[in-house]
This record gives structure tokens, sequence and C-alpha cells, in this order.
């Protein structure tokens, strides 16, 4: 048993899929690379010792003493990576084992609320109908909440699967401004969709996809004061299609954006028009175009306006 753990220690690849890391970001990996750093330094220092210094017994001391001072330091970095990325790994665990078990009982809760709504089990009176619609809106909450956490879960743990199919991005993009029509009209917001014609199939996971465009148009929308326009743009790119879309909100302040992406961040601002929301969209949107071959960035001007922007591979 002790050989199987030290063989699977030793197995680079099998750790970083472990920590969910890439192989350059892997603790086992890094000691790996430090340590040929360390031979290659050890042979130069005594080549250059050997032809400046006349003593070989002070050369081999010189070189024993370097050797063992950059192994003791790239030990204890690689220490202190590895109980990083393994105290990640169990914070990602932790999250995923408690967003699975409570999908059951929110959905119970959720099944529960709308009975009580309907009627059946008695007349409901207009005061008890908003106590319960305030119960339903919040059980909806919880339920996204629990449902991005999961999906946070998996793409650590390298585990969020991915059907990759031909596609019009196009047609997808029409279909999610039609099922924003009522949120757009009830904020005063017109969405425009502007794209060349033809466009080619992208290749990519549509589900995925729609994902990360209804999260980006839902902020689009819900970030502009009183009335507005959100502007969408689908254009060819080289090997990529571009997506591109421009709103006239609030903006992201500039000390705000380095931290856009990171998980659980919602800038200042956002939190002034916007209590709701989780923090996460933005991570898991970016992830989700990163494991689809494509690269996600924006522009954001405070009080002006953002643009976001994604491209995917062409088929």
């Amino acid at each position: 048993m002790d050989g199987k753990k030290i063989l699977a220690q030793l197995n680079i690849f099998a750790q970083c899929r472990r920590y969910g890391l890439p192989i350059w970001q892997c603790p086992q990996f890094i000691f790996l690379i430090m340590g040929t750093v360390i031979i290659a330094t050890a042979l130069i220092t005594y080549a250059l010792g050997t032809h400046y210094v006349a003593d070989p017994d002070t050369v081999s001391l010189i070189v024993i003493v370097l050797t063992i001072i950059l192994f003791v330091i790239t030990f204890s970095v690689v220490r202190s990576l590895e109980g990083l990325a393994e105290a990640n790994r169990l914070k990602s665990e932790f999250i995923g084992i408690v967003s699975h078990q409570l999908r059951s009982p929110l959905s119970n809760l959720k099944w529960a609320i709308e009975l009580l709504m309907s009627g059946r089990l008695g007349k409901v009176d207009e005061k008890q109908f908003e106590y319960f619609k305030i119960l339903q809106e919040n059980s909806n909450r919880m339920g996204e909440l629990v449902a991005d956490l999961l999906t946070v879960s998996r793409i650590e743990q390298g585990s969020l699967p991915f059907q990759k199919t031909e596609f019009f991005l196009e047609e997808l993009t029409k279909d999610i401004i039609a099922g924003f029509k009522y949120l757009a009209e009830a904020s005063n917001v017109e969405v425009k969709l502007e794209a060349a014609n033809p466009l080619p199939k992208v290749l990519a996971d549509p589900a995925r996809v729609k994902l990360v465009m209804e999260n980006l148009l839902d902020n689009a929308i819900r970030y502009i004061k009183k009335s507005g326009e959100v502007k969408i743009k689908i254009a060819p790119a080289g090997k990529f299609l571009l997506f591109e879309i421009k709103d006239t909100g609030v903006g992201i302040p500039k000390e705000d954006q380095r931290h856009l992406f990171q998980k659980f961040f919602r800038s200042s601002n956002v939190l002034k028009h916007q209590t709701q929301g989780s923090g996460l969209g933005l991570y898991i949107a970016k992830s989700i175009i990163e494991r689809s071959g494509g690269k996600m960035g924006f522009q954001s001007l405070e009080n002006k306006g953002s643009t976001f922007w994604f491209t995917l591979p062409i088929k």
C-alpha cells in the first residue's frame, strides 16, 4: 500500500487532476521544474568555481551549501502551495456536496409553496398570497445560488460536462433576446442586434453558451438606470466569431475592474443599484468560454456603460 501511495504521489498528472489545476500550476510539477533548476545551478556553480577557485574542496562545499539552501527554499514553497491546493480542493468538494444536498429540500420547498398558492389546500386571501410570493421569490433565488455553486464546483474539479456541437450563434441570440423581452420592456431598455450576413456556425456547447449570454444580457438590462439601450453585435474575427454586448448602464469603477472575473466579487457601485446576485455569473461565464476554446473580456467606464465580449471558434 505504501508503495502505491508513493507511486501515486509521483504521478504528476494524477495529482494535478486531484487538485483540479492545470499542470503548470500543480505543486508537484513546480517541484520538478525547481529540482531541474537546482541541478543546473549546482553544475554551473561548480563549473565557475573550478575556474576561479583553486581549492576543489572549497568549490564542493560552496556547491553543497548552495544546493541545500535552494532545496530547502523550494521544498518550503512547494509544501505551502500544496497546502493551498489541498485546501482549495476540499473547499470545492465541500461546496459541491452542500450544493447537491440542498437541491432536494429546495425543490420540495418550491413544490410546497406552489401547492399552497394554488388554493387546492384551502382558500388563500390576498395578504397570504403576498407572503407566499415572497417565499417563492426567495426560494428561487436560493435555487439559483445553489445551481451557481454547483457549477463552480464542477468547473474547479474539471467535471463540468460539455456537449460540443455546431450551431448558429445568431439564432441562439435571437431566442435569448425574445426570452428577455418582458424584462427589457419593464426596464425601459431597447435591445438591438447587429449581425453580419452570412455567419458561419460555431463549435461549442449551446446550452453552456446560452448560460453565458443570458448572464451578460441580464446584467446589461438590470444595471441600466431608468432607461437605456443594449446593442449586441456578432461578427467574424479570423477563425472565431466575436459576440459583443454594449450597454448604457452604471459601468464599473476602474479600481474594481481587475477583480471582475473573481468568484463572489461585485463592484461597489453595482451593489447600490442591484442587491441581488451571487457574484459568480461572470466567473462561470469566463470559465465556460475558455473551456470552449475562446476568450472573454470587457471595457467599461463608470456612469457611461460597459462592453463585454467573447469569442468562439468557428467549426
